[in-house]
């Protein structure tokens, strides 16, 4: 028998083998909002903005996910921001997108 002759397989199926799980859904698509709850924006990928309550607080929480397990879990990269400095980031706008205009 030639050594390149191939081995015939036992079953009859052409389709290949079977994913008995298929991959998890993404969440959301870019810029949209996910969650009531939390509510969650998604930037790009893993990056998402949700507003979150911590030990009684508010915190608009700005940061990479992974995942694992078929669910997203908060990374370490990423900040959260009290309403106040959320509201300061806001104001300062205009000048980060004029400081962006001039080094690019």
């Amino acid at each position: 028998m030639p050594k390149n002759k191939k081995r015939e397989s036992s079953s009859s199926s052409d389709e290949g083998p079977v994913d008995r799980n298929p991959p998890a859904e993404k969440k959301a698509k870019m810029g949209s909002r996910t969650d009531a709850k939390e509510p969650t924006w998604v930037l790009q990928g893993n990056k998402q903005v949700k507003i979150r309550q911590f030990k009684g607080k508010v915190y608009i929480d700005i940061r990479e996910f992974y995942e694992k397990g078929g669910e997203l879990l908060p990374g370490k990269k990423g900040i959260s921001l009290t309403p106040e400095l959320w509201r300061k980031l806001l104001s300062l706008g205009d000048e980060i997108n004029e400081a962006i205009t001039s080094v690019c």
